[in-house]
């Protein structure tokens, strides 16, 4: 049995490949959006009023910027509170995979100097809110909606909030690596029991940070807009891409010859979740855009007519619809489909990539408004942000055993059976 991953120097060089392929696509998407007609000045009408906005190509690219932060970020954190949720509920079945959505939470610190840096550079260009003149009442420009949410939106506020919810998701999650640790050197149940108390903790913060979160980083950048559901949604669309991702490299450590204790009834589990959160986050979407729908509020059904009524985005709409909803759950519906391998690994990236398009249709309009495009840019900083994260989860794989050797409920584990 492989109980330590060996991160490669073949999987180092095919991820700086990607990154470095990722790079290229990135700048040749970014050339043609110059000199295409799209990436010079085009007069808008913003939300608050303004004569005039000027789009330029950098607009796009922020927009891309901040999905991918957000994106990785969420499946990061969420992956966390996977680990959590497993020690609070005393679950047996996922101890002997519980090392790989430990490992996602490795990403936290860097997601966090990118999120950092995309803000502190692009905050204006991403966020309207930013803007002071919409706070002056003698500016032609002044929005009253927005001042009057300025109490909360306001820079220093939102920068506080943001580095209190890092620092806690990663001083708690470090706190559960190094008992994991403690716990494969020592054994007992001691640094299983802090690890539930610690766990705990976590689930009650992230449940709150995570709407917060949701609210702060994606739903101000329409800032006049609302919607009660957003952050059940936000976590719905994490929580499916965590899953997937999580099943993913599972299966993918399995096929090389790891995880050998790992035995298809986890794997079916993990298919079970893959296919039941799929549906919840349906539910979800259903719900948000029932209500909007029913009411028929004009601040609140802006959002949908924008995605909707535009050419521009009503492909990704519906696509976001069937990649999210009616692919999996058809596919993942029979038995066969949620235990075999073969199945999984074509649906776990299919719903990964529908769940990146979930939120660039969140971000995008809000920023770029009509001059959005799905194109090289996009596939190309998409690449860039993914093989980074994979450096970093596999490089924090390898840096301990894959197998929580002494973790008390391995053997239910080991023979579970479903």
């Amino acid at each position: 049995m492989k109980d330590n991953f060996i991160f490669s120097l073949n999987i180092k060089k095919n991820l700086f490949y990607l990154f470095i392929v990722g790079l290229l696509l990135s700048v040749i998407g970014a050339f043609f959006i110059i000199n295409g007609g799209n990436g010079h000045a085009e007069e808008l009408h913003s939300i608050a009023n303004e004569s005039h906005s000027s789009f330029q190509w950098y607009h796009r690219v922020f927009s891309n910027l901040w999905i991918n932060n957000v994106y990785f970020i969420g499946i990061s954190v969420t992956a966390v509170f996977f680990v959590s949720i497993q020690y609070v509920a005393q679950a047996g079945w996922s101890a002997g995979f519980i090392r790989i959505p430990m490992s996602f939470g490795s990403w936290l610190p860097y997601g966090f100097a990118l999120l950092i840096i995309t803000f502190a550079i692009a905050n204006h260009d991403i966020f309207h809110w930013t803007h002071d003149y919409l706070y002056d009442t003698s500016d032609s420009r002044y929005d009253k909606i927005i001042d009057g949410k300025k109490a909360y939106l306001n820079v220093p506020f939102f920068l506080s909030r943001m580095v209190l919810f890092f620092l806690v998701w990663y001083y708690l999650y470090r706190r559960i690596v190094k008992l994991s640790v403690l716990e494969d050197i020592n054994g007992g149940d001691k640094y299983w029991n802090k690890m539930f108390t610690l766990s705990a903790i976590f689930v009650v913060f992230y449940g709150l940070s995570s709407s917060v979160a949701a609210w702060d980083w994606i739903l101000s950048i329409d800032t006049h807009w609302f919607s009660t559901m957003f952050g059940w949604y936000v976590f719905a669309s994490w929580w499916v891409s965590s899953l997937a991702f999580i099943t993913y490299v599972v299966i993918l450590l399995k096929d090389n010859g790891y995880l050998k204790h790992v035995n298809f009834s986890v794997i079916h589990d993990l298919g079970k979740f893959v296919f039941a959160f799929s549906v919840f986050w349906t539910y979800i979407w259903f719900s948000q855009y029932m209500l909007v729908y029913y009411a028929n509020l004009p601040e609140e059904t802006t959002y949908f007519i924008e995605r909707l009524r535009s050419d521009n985005y009503v492909g990704f709409f519906y696509a976001n619809l069937f990649m999210n909803f009616f692919f999996p759950f058809l596919f993942l519906m029979t038995r066969a489909s949620k235990r075999h391998t073969r199945f999984l690994k074509i649906v776990c990236p299919i719903i990964l990539f529908g769940h990146f398009i979930d939120f660039y249709l969140m971000i995008t309009p809000g920023i770029v408004k009509e001059n959005n495009g799905f194109g090289l840019l996009e596939i190309g900083i998409l690449m860039v942000y993914l093989s980074m994260f994979l450096f970093v989860i596999f490089k924090s794989l390898s840096s301990r055993n894959l197998l929580a050797r002494n973790h008390p409920m391995l053997d239910e584990s080991t023979h579970h059976d479903i």
